[in-house]
């Protein structure tokens, strides 16, 4: 991070912290740590760290990797690092071991949509190691079914079966949501690796399910697992098994099931749809899911969801002389102006 940048992204990260409760007390005792002035840290600072993770998570589903992640990595580095030199009883250091592992994989989260791979695996392995000095197994767990959906999407998906596996290998004190969680990844990595492993995908998407039928409680913000991620995974295994249709028609119901309305994830979510769509020789359908991605677009800083309009102009172009395509195209021209 460029130190000259320091003061405007510190400006934009208390403006958001300001939203967390009891924060303005929270702020003078992290100030204090950072100057040196405090010995030790406490309980208070644990829960800053977590309730900062949420927020920037929160954003990072509104506006974007490259809008949220400059905030998670000032918040690391002016105020995390300076809690991990500071004197702490062992349960509160395993404690901010474990809250640090969670932002250090939302960061390398937010990393890959803005498309910096090897920087996201650079948080996404401290996460790791953060995870496993603080005996956090879901954390660990989390981190490493997020290296796993990376490596799906950037065509590895041998290393993204071994990574899902990995991550689903028994997880001390999961619950059924967390099951959930990481047998759809692991169904969408072995849909991925093509029609020989369809068993499996079938297998793993089938305990997904079973798994969501008896969750209970809601997952923090960023590890989330719903109904609509679910239809989601149903609808990735079906894809790659050639079920294009059934594809198109969970993708759907993954939207209806969505109960928040962020920019970034209607725009991958629509963004996807509307390629599916016109796969399937529906180009009307297609260009008015591609117009909502356009609603949505402007107001998000992603460079996934960047990939996303210029594949939607490269698939509209050989349309152009269709009116809606046409209209479409222009005006996706025109927002990227």
């Amino acid at each position: 991070m460029d130190p000259s940048r320091r003061g405007v992204l510190g400006a934009a990260l208390f403006s958001v912290a300001l939203t967390i409760p009891d924060w303005p007390d929270v702020v003078g005792r992290l100030s204090a740590v950072q100057s040196g002035k405090a010995r030790r840290i406490g309980y208070r600072e644990v829960d800053a760290v977590a309730a900062m993770t949420e927020k920037v998570s929160e954003l990072d589903d509104q506006f974007g990797g490259r809008a949220a992640r400059p905030m998670a990595a000032a918040f690391l580095v002016n105020t995390v690092v300076p809690h991990l030199d500071a004197d702490a009883p062992d349960d509160v250091r395993k404690a901010l071991l474990s809250a640090t592992s969670d932002l250090l994989y939302l960061t390398g989260f937010m990393a890959v949509d803005e498309g910096l791979q090897g920087l996201a695996q650079r948080y996404y392995v401290k996460a790791l190691e953060l995870a496993g000095e603080a005996d956090d197994h879901l954390t660990f767990c989390t981190t490493l079914r997020g290296m796993s959906l990376q490596a799906v999407d950037l065509g590895h998906s041998g290393q993204a079966v071994r990574l899902a596996d990995a991550a689903a290998a028994a997880p001390p004190n999961a619950g059924p949501r967390m099951r959930a969680f990481l047998a759809g990844q692991q169904a969408h990595a072995y849909a991925a690796s093509g029609s020989g492993y369809r068993g499996e995908a079938l297998q793993f998407i089938k305990e997904a399910e079973v798994a969501m039928e008896r969750a209970e409680s809601r997952a923090k913000a960023f590890g989330s697992y719903a109904p609509s991620s679910l239809a989601y995974h149903v609808s990735q295994v079906r894809y790659a098994l050639g079920d294009k249709k059934g594809a198109v028609e969970s993708l759907k119901e993954s939207n209806r099931l969505r109960h928040s309305h962020y920019r970034r994830v209607s725009v991958r979510y629509n963004s996807l749809l509307a390629e599916r769509e016109l796969e399937l020789g529906r180009l009307e359908e297609a260009c008015a899911t591609w117009d909502k991605v356009l609603d949505d677009y402007p107001l998000v800083q992603s460079g996934s969801a960047d990939q996303k309009i210029g594949n939607m102009q490269a698939l509209l172009k050989p349309h152009v002389r269709h009116r809606a395509a046409q209209a479409v195209y222009e005006r996706s021209l025109s927002v990227c102006a």
